[in-house]
This record gives structure tokens, sequence and C-alpha cells, in this order.
């Protein structure tokens, strides 16, 4: 059974903590008249290409579906596993069974869980979306890649500036002691694995329904919000959560560029400038070769 791979996760702002709900961006309105594209609409590319030449400061934000095409399926988009609110074989939601409750209370349901998204994870390569954003790094002064996955084909791909915004599935440390590893994956390990120097149970470094985001990375994205943002480029991300939308409104509200690469409708979708409603590895090349 192949299971989403997405982990989401509670916000951790500098100020406030927010829970792991729908709050719907639509509440941050936006008079910005988003103009709507598919792959065989050239116009709106060549519009988009031409506004990105004059950016210094890019971001791009990656959910689950710039790894559709890897293999991966995606989790509330367009045929996601649990966009119709199906429960896991534990009769749970996967929000339950993926929890940071649950992996302290039952870690054997929390970590069979994990297991099947890092087998899915293991057989995935990245594709010519995530090699595309490595290669939009020689285009831009300053090029950041803020993503939602945890199969860590952003760092297979080579990229330089990456924030795991939910950590990646192979970093692991334990619950006791807080000794880290590294593993490649997880073949051969007991499930659930323990710690090789107290015993303990040890845990992927990702953040589960329920969980603070590692400040670590909320402050790595605030820095970039910060200095100031000429561009933000959404991809595969239904941007549900309020960290995930909150660079694109805010970059809407500044009057900088605001795209969305995105076959279905989002919370973000009627904020952005440019809708380019199609696959990240149909996009994301064309676009590369109009700036090139």
């Amino acid at each position: 059974m192949k299971l989403q791979y997405k982990i989401l996760s509670s916000l951790l702002t500098r100020n406030h903590v927010f829970t792991n709900s729908k709050q719907s961006s639509h509440l941050f309105s936006s008079s910005v008249l988003s103009q709507t594209s598919s792959s065989n609409d050239k116009s709106i590319l060549d519009k988009v290409a031409n506004e990105l030449r004059h950016a210094k400061r890019v971001l791009a934000i990656t959910g689950a579906g710039i790894s559709a095409d890897s293999g991966l399926p995606t989790y509330r988009g367009i045929g996601g596993l649990y966009s119709d609110g199906k429960e896991t074989e534990d009769g749970m939601a996967i929000e339950e069974a993926l929890s940071g409750h649950t992996m302290r209370t039952r870690p054997d349901i929390c970590w069979k869980y994990i297991h099947q998204i890092e087998l899915a994870c293991r057989a995935a390569k990245h594709n010519s979306a995530h090699e595309t954003l490595v290669a939009f790094e020689s285009k831009f002064k300053h090029f950041t890649v803020l993503t939602q996955n945890v199969d860590g084909l952003h760092r297979t791909a080579g990229t330089k500036n990456l924030i795991e915004i939910h950590g990646n599935i192979q970093d692991l440390f334990c619950t006791s002691c807080g000794h880290e590893t590294y593993v490649k994956n997880f073949e051969d390990m007991k499930i659930p694995p323990n710690c090789e120097r107290c015993g303990s149970l040890e845990r992927p470094r990702v953040v589960l329904f329920g969980e603070m985001l590692p400040a670590r990375a909320v402050s790595q994205l605030y820095e970039v919000m910060d200095k100031g943002l000429d561009a933000v480029i959404s991809i595969g991300t239904t941007s549900v959560f309020p960290y995930i939308a909150e660079p694109v409104l805010r970059a809407a509200r500044n009057n900088a560029i605001t795209i969305e690469i995105n076959p279905g409708d989002t919370e973000v979708s009627d904020i952005v400038r440019y809708r380019l409603r199609d696959r990240a590895v149909t996009i994301l090349p064309e676009l590369l070769t109009r700036l090139s």
C-alpha cells in the first residue's frame, strides 16, 4: 500500500503557535487579478519569464505535487490518498496516526506509517522539476527553496539554499538521550527502532501532526522574507496552512511577482498574479528555457 509522504504540522512563528487546522488564506483578500494559463498557453509563460528576469531575490515553495512525477502520491490535491477523508487501516485518520501524540503513546502505529512513507521515498528519484529549481540558482542572485516534503529529493537533486520545514525522514534521533543518526533508508531496521546508545525509542526528525515546526527552519524562512522578495513561486502545494500561504500573501501585498504552478485550485489561487495550471515537470523546464 502506497501512502502519502507529506507530514504536516502546527505552526511556530515568532510570537504565536497555530494548530494544524485549515485556516483559509482567503481571509487575506487581495485585489490582484490572476492570469491563468495551461501548458498550451505560451503567452503567459512568456510574461512570467519576462517579469522574473528582473527578479533578484526569489523563493520557491514546494509541496507533494513536485514529487508526484517521481512516483510519490500527493496528500490533499487531485488524486490525493486522503483527499476524501479516508481512514487508515488502523481505523484512525492519517492525521492521528502520524501525530506526536501517537508517537508517544503508540509508536508502533506511528512508525508503521512512517515506514510505509519511507518505502515510497526509497524508490523515488528526483525529477526534472527538482533539477530545474537547481538550475534556477544560477538565474537569480538569491534563490531559496522552502519545501514541505520529507522525501529528500531536493537534497539529492543538489539544491543549495534549502529549508526543509517538515524535516527529513532519513535523520533520526533518540527521544531520550538525543543521539542523532543519519540513515540512507530503513532497510533491515527494526521498526520501531531503538537507540544504539541507550536503547530508547528513536524517531525521524520530521514534524508530526500537532507538533511545532523547528525553530531554526522558521527563523530561516523569516530571514528570507524579511530581506524582501521580488518573486514567490508556489509549486505543487494546496497551501492550506498559514506558514505556507504567508510568503505568497506577503509578496502579493508588496506587489512582488507571485506565481502558482498547480493543476488544481488552492488557497492562494485567487491571490497570485499568475496561475500556471499544470504539473511542475511540464511548467518549470519551459520556464527555464525562457529564462535562458
